[in-house]
């Protein structure tokens, strides 16, 4: 065999090795995948039951320090601890609402009224300003977002509670998620130990350290977004206090729970805050509400939750608005607001994955040598 047959031999078996080394590997990602749809179909059909469970999570993140403290400062039983916990939670949360609310709700319609004059207004500017916006142009546009919104109208009213129905109602659905709350602050410390002994002594340390730095990472999310929010929220209603808009109170509120749904919740309640100081401030009332809103989320951004996260849950901002995205598009308003939690968590488990990763010893593996390239 001559030295061009056995080149042409060589590189024939280097192809194939190719070959079989891309379609293992496609085979690998078709079944990640496959195993990531069924997943979420999973979730998806079980919802009624997954919503609750994770809403007593979050909910337990939050009360379980005062109950911990309850029970080790004042020695109360468990599950007295636990009951006033959330009571006191509950009770905190009926007499805010029933402080806020009655405004919120007289001044809900002013709201809509007055953001629909602010976009009325931009129409105006759009048509006789410089940019000569045909209104046929503006028409089309307004109509394609109608339908759009008519056409998602129903998803977006039942996104708040996907799957409710088969729980029967949302009473039934919130009274669930306190009975899961209360058991998971009474009986949380019980459940670790029990984990470690069903999955065993060598899966058993990985496993119980995941869940308490998942656990972690999602009581310090929340309570941060918390903090955040309500900066947030206290520093945009001083601005448009000061300014002189109207309804800044339920804005303020509205910045508060915007908070919540990062980057997508903050852009809608500053668009609203925006238009409305537009219709009752002009042009120049609309310009500073705006830089107030865009320094404050800066401030946000770049000092704020930074501090109070660490960098430890530091997500970039592109894993946020893709998991904000896809939790929406999935599980509705629930879905968005749920997904940065959810990402918190998955970055804290891949991150002690790399961690063991890196703790283990590497293992000699033999590297072939590179063919040398002046062989023929």
């Amino acid at each position: 065999m001559s030295d061009a047959d056995v080149t042409a031999t060589k590189r024939e078996h280097q192809i194939g090795q190719g070959i079989a080394w891309l379609a293992r590997w496609s085979w690998r990602w078709i079944l990640i995948a496959a195993a990531t749809w069924i997943l979420f179909w999973v979730v998806s059909r079980a919802w009624p039951i997954v919503l609750p469970v994770v809403l007593a999570l979050i909910l337990s993140t939050v009360l379980a320090p005062p109950a911990n403290l309850l029970r080790s400062r004042l020695r109360f039983p468990a599950a007295i601890a636990a009951l006033i916990s959330l009571l006191g939670a509950v009770l905190l949360l009926v007499v805010v609402l029933w402080a806020l609310a009655p405004s919120v709700v007289n001044q809900a319609g002013d709201i809509a009224g007055d953001a629909s004059e602010g976009l009325g207004k931009i129409e105006t500017w759009l048509v006789e300003g410089p940019l000569e916006v045909s209104h046929d142009q503006i028409q089309t546009a307004i109509d394609a977002a109608q339908d759009r919104l008519a056409s998602s109208a129903s998803t977006i009213a039942s996104g708040v509670f996907t799957g409710v129905s088969a729980v029967t109602s949302v009473i039934i659905t919130a009274a669930l998620v306190l009975v899961l709350t209360f058991f998971f602050v009474k009986d949380g410390d019980r459940f670790l130990p029990w984990l470690s002994r069903v999955t065993g002594d060598e899966a058993g340390g990985h496993v119980v350290e995941v869940m308490r730095r998942s656990y972690q990472a999602l009581g310090n999310f929340i309570r941060t977004q918390a903090i955040v929010s309500a900066v947030d929220a206290v520093l945009i209603g001083i601005g448009l206090v000061i300014v002189g808009v109207p309804l800044a109170i339920p804005l303020a509120i509205l910045t508060f729970l915007g908070g919540f749904i990062p980057i997508v919740g903050a852009f809608v309640v500053g668009a609203l805050a925006v238009l409305i100081a537009l219709v009752s401030n002009g042009l120049t009332g609309a310009i500073i509400v705006l830089a107030i809103i865009v320094g404050v989320q800066q401030l946000e951004g770049n000092l704020l939750s930074p501090w109070l996260q660490g960098k430890s849950m530091n997500l970039h901002a592109a894993i946020v608005l893709l998991s904000v995205t896809i939790g929406g598009s999935l599980f509705g308003i629930v879905g968005a607001f749920l997904a940065v939690p959810v990402a918190a968590v998955a970055a804290t488990i891949l991150r002690y994955i790399a961690e063991v990763m890196e703790a283990q010893p590497e293992e000699d593996v033999e590297v072939p040598d590179p063919p040398d390239p002046n062989h023929t």
